[in-house]
């Protein structure tokens, strides 16, 4: 026969497919090109992480509850206010004391607060000097007391008083707070042994 026509595929033949395969992918680079590839990848996942690990850890510090100082401590006292001075009597009697002489106890007591320097125990009038035993200056620890022994002297009895009211001492305190004068007024028994011993002293003198 002749004449033309498509061709039939005749038995045990096939027609190949003209469809075009799907296109592989293109695998991962190997060789040296690979190795730095993956080189890069690691070290931009480590940067990653380590900036996610600061961004928590800055995020957990700045949430934090903040710590509250502690209170400042409270100030010491002043000397003055920490300091009791309390009459006791007599070393020797009124009329027992050497002429001009007049000796006597007082107990000093630091009821808290830092130590308590004396620095000076004098008294107001002019016909009059004091000493302490022990000398001056001497220190009292706090919630502790010290018997000081305090001797007024006669210099003149022109200006001696001859029947002092309220007599009192001026004590000189220091602390770690401040530097006080301070005058204690210590009561009618003083007052009174204090007359009596002027009066020994300066009773033949006349004004």
């Amino acid at each position: 026969m002749s004449g033309t026509g498509p061709v039939e595929p005749g038995e045990g033949t096939h027609v190949r497919e003209t469809t075009p395969r799907a296109r592989r992918r293109p695998g991962r680079p190997r060789g040296r090109l690979g190795r730095l590839h993956a080189r890069h990848r690691r070290a931009v996942r480590a940067t990653v992480a380590a900036l996610a690990v600061l961004a928590v850890g800055g995020y957990l510090y700045a949430g934090r509850p903040q710590e509250q100082p502690p209170p400042p401590a409270p100030a010491p006292p002043y000397p003055s206010q920490a300091v009791d001075l309390v009459y006791l009597d007599p070393v020797a009697g009124p009329g027992d004391a050497p002429a001009g002489d007049f000796s006597f106890a007082v107990l000093l007591s630091v009821r808290s607060g830092p130590p308590v320097t004396v620095t000076r125990v004098t008294q107001p009038y002019a016909g009059l000097s004091a000493t302490s035993a022990p000398a001056a200056p001497f220190q009292t620890k706090s919630h502790s007391a010290l018997k000081i022994i305090v001797t007024l002297r006669v210099t003149e009895c022109e200006k001696a008083p001859r029947n002092p009211g309220l007599p009192f001492l001026d004590v000189t305190l220091r602390n770690t707070r401040a530097i006080e004068e301070h005058s204690f007024i210590l009561g009618t028994r003083y007052a009174g042994h204090l007359s009596q011993a002027l009066q020994v002293a300066c009773g033949n003198v006349s004004r």
